[in-house]
């Protein structure tokens, strides 16, 4: 299978799985998740009619960014370190996976423009996992909410992997309902609920995703790092 096909075929999932939630496929992102692929392979998927990419890596988003001068939109859905929001910052429609104070102020001193956010909550309770837990999302969203030249979007979750879709369920579920919570204590609209990847986008749409993030599924698997 090309790229090219395995966006159709990813495109063709994602519309089939909005109508049986009974959603519109625009309401749902398709964010393809391209790190460690060339930027060849970027250029096929775009060609193909893909607009939104996810980096995971500051300096290889750098270098793509670098070499391709195309109509598309950049993401960084990876754990970010402080000392790199300079390569990210007003450089990416949204990064995915703020889940400190620190990193969100950074990042708002270091864009010219304002820079769209999620916070990343880890209900899985996975220690190997970055984000916030459910129990202190609230307040660290409100924190985020305030700092200058950032916009608190929504939330972004991963959950523990699992070769059976249904699993992740409850936790896309929760993922829902806290979103719910924090955009009514604090009185923001928070669109954005960034949750599902290849194996489970599907689940995760019907518990009210907005981006999928989806790698495997569309550029095959990923080469090895050198």
């Amino acid at each position: 299978m090309t790229i090219a096909l395995n966006w159709a075929a990813i495109r063709a999932k994602v519309a089939a799985a909005c109508e049986r939630a009974g959603r519109p496929a625009s309401d749902v992102t398709i964010v393809a998740v391209s790190k460690t692929h060339p930027a060849s392979a970027i250029a096929e998927a775009a060609a193909a009619g893909a607009v939104d990419f996810g980096e995971n890596y500051a300096q290889e988003l750098a270098g793509k960014q670098a070499e391709l001068v195309l109509p598309i939109r950049w993401h960084f859905i990876g754990r970010l370190q402080s000392n790199k929001a300079k390569l990210v910052a007003g450089k990416v429609a949204l990064v995915h996976a703020v889940d400190s104070l620190g990193l969100a102020v950074e990042l708002g001193k270091r864009s010219p423009s304002v820079q769209p956010i999620l916070l990343a909550v880890n209900l899985g309770g996975e220690a190997t996992k970055g984000g916030v837990t459910g129990e202190t999302a609230l307040g660290v969203a409100r924190e985020l909410a305030a700092v200058a030249n950032v916009r608190l979007d929504g939330l972004m979750t991963l959950p523990p992997p699992s070769d059976d879709p249904a699993a992740s369920r409850p936790v896309f579920e929760a993922l829902r309902e806290l979103r719910t919570r924090i955009a009514g204590e604090l009185g923001l609209a928070l669109p954005v609920l960034s949750m599902g990847m290849s194996g489970d986008y599907e689940v995760a749409i019907a518990c009210g995703a907005t981006h999928v993030r989806i790698g495997t599924a569309i550029f095959g698997s990923r080469p090895a790092l050198h």
